[in-house]
């Protein structure tokens, strides 16, 4: 009996010592939160938002302002024209072609070019091969590709693309002595190229059609 007493007597000391520390306020507790009509409404600052720009549109940093309204007129002709998707598969046809040259595959440049670039590559392959010279270039980077100038004739759209990059080169003679190039300097390039295509034809490739340099 005596110690269930005093056991009693412990509980009873911590049940008051909790009262004064829970029970009391002491000046520091979170004030509770107000009622939903009692707080102070939120103010939203509306923030602008960006126009997001058709993808099928010519987009500035790609289109020369010269070839803006040509463009547009091959996007109203052909609602599958994306200017974006145009300059990729141009900047792959133009490493393709210059490689396809390089190495003398006119396999490759048959259906890659239109027949007079083909026919003026192939004349220089011929020419090249004469001599005995072989070529060992590569395209290091395609620093910029932008539309500078489109035209629609009819239904055959003409968009001329401005590539530059830069491309380490080197000729070799019958022995395989270096003439010409470095390949360890890459030499700034310029070109312009245009490709060709009937639209809504069912082949949906672009050739190219000329070239120059700037």
């Amino acid at each position: 009996m005596f110690l269930l007493v005093i056991l009693a007597m412990i509980a009873g000391f911590m049940a008051l010592q909790l009262y004064r520390v829970l029970g009391k306020r002491t000046g520091h507790e979170q004030p509770l939160p107000k009622p939903a009509e009692e707080r102070t409404p939120l103010t939203l600052v509306p923030r602008p938002v960006e126009a997001i720009a058709d993808a099928r549109e010519p987009a500035s940093r790609l289109v020369e302002p010269k070839a803006e309204a040509g463009v547009r007129s091959i996007i109203a002709a052909d609602s599958s024209f994306e200017v974006a998707r145009f300059l990729q598969g141009a900047q792959a046809a133009y490493r393709m072609i210059l490689e396809a040259f390089w190495q003398g595959d006119q396999e490759q440049l048959d259906w890659l070019t239109e027949k007079s670039v083909r026919d003026a590559f192939v004349a220089a392959i011929a020419e090249r091969d004469d001599a005995g010279h072989s070529l060992e270039n590569r395209l290091v980077s395609i620093e910029r590709a932008v539309i500078a100038d489109a035209v629609l004739e009819g239904k055959l759209a003409r968009i001329t693309v401005r590539f530059d990059a830069d491309i380490a080169a080197i000729t070799r003679d019958a022995d395989s002595v270096v003439i010409a190039g470095s390949m360890t300097d890459a030499v700034e390039t310029h070109d312009v190229w245009t490709f060709t295509r009937a639209l809504k034809s069912n082949d949906p490739n672009w050739k190219l059609a000329d070239t120059d340099e700037v």
